[in-house]
């Protein structure tokens, strides 16, 4: 790696968070393209996805940038503490380091974590998003893929516990506060009708994928009815699209899209 991973400073709901990020090509002019990762939950800046998308930035001379969340990877706080608010803070802190348009790839939570970037950006009037790439995009999660999926001991459990535990993919299981699934509603998109993204976006689907299934990417899709949308369905991909051919598929993906003017 010839990167440096560097730090941030956040100031917000808590502040002087410390976040890790990694940033190639940095000297990027305004002119520029560059590829800004999201990553998911409980993941890191240093997974095979975004060491991919480094690569091929790399081999295209763009400006790549990734970061880990607070409580993530080499960033600092517990991951417990984290909600959607601080991450979405710290987004939008990592892509002012940003120069030139930018494709905003964001996989599972950070497909989410996309979305609200890219609303909160235009919220501001900056018009640096060239398209967004979607993989498995986790879209309001902690409704329809946590409270909403939860037995009635479960929620009994979170309101008293403040927290549950449940089995992950990692060492440890993943730990689900209610202080998370509170913050998380007041950033839902499917209460509110139609998205406007004002670029287009492209999603990635895994046919396998059992912790987002294809039919709440699809739920996505058909609230995606202002700008440019595809939908591209690997039928034996799993949550991760993480094998070769999915990287392969990504690649093209994000060629397409810096070919289009």
């Amino acid at each position: 790696m010839n990167e440096k991973v560097k730090i941030i400073k956040i100031a917000g709901e808590k502040a002087n968070r410390s976040i890790a990020y990694l940033q190639h090509n940095s000297n990027a002019n305004d002119k520029s393209t560059g590829l800004f990762w999201l990553g998911g939950f409980k993941s890191d800046m240093l997974g095979s996805k975004a060491n991919y998308l480094n690569d091929l930035g790399k081999s295209l001379n763009l400006q790549v940038t990734r970061f880990d969340y607070s409580g993530h990877g080499q960033s600092g706080e517990k991951f417990i503490d984290g909600t959607i608010s601080n991450w979405l803070e710290e987004a939008i802190a990592v892509f002012a380091l940003t120069k030139g348009k930018q494709i905003i790839i964001g996989s599972s939570m950070g497909g989410w974590l996309a979305l609200l970037l890219n609303k909160a950006l235009q919220k501001t009037g900056e018009n640096r998003i060239k398209a967004i790439v979607l993989i498995a995009p986790a879209t309001d999660m902690t409704k329809d893929l946590m409270a909403d999926r939860f037995s009635k001991e479960q929620l009994d459990e979170l309101e008293k516990n403040g927290h549950i535990e449940q089995p992950s993919d990692y060492d440890e299981p993943y730990i689900i506060t209610k202080k998370l699934i509170d913050d998380g509603a007041g950033h839902l998109f499917f209460t509110n009708g139609s998205i406007k993204t004002n670029c287009p976006v492209h999603i990635l689907q895994g046919g396998q994928d059992e912790a987002v299934p294809t039919s709440h990417a699809l739920k996505l899709m058909s609230h995606l009815t202002y700008d440019e949308a595809v939908f591209t369905l690997i039928p034996d991909g799993d949550h991760s699209l993480s094998r070769a051919q999915d990287l392969q598929k990504l690649g093209e993906v994000i060629k397409t899209l810096l070919a289009e003017e």
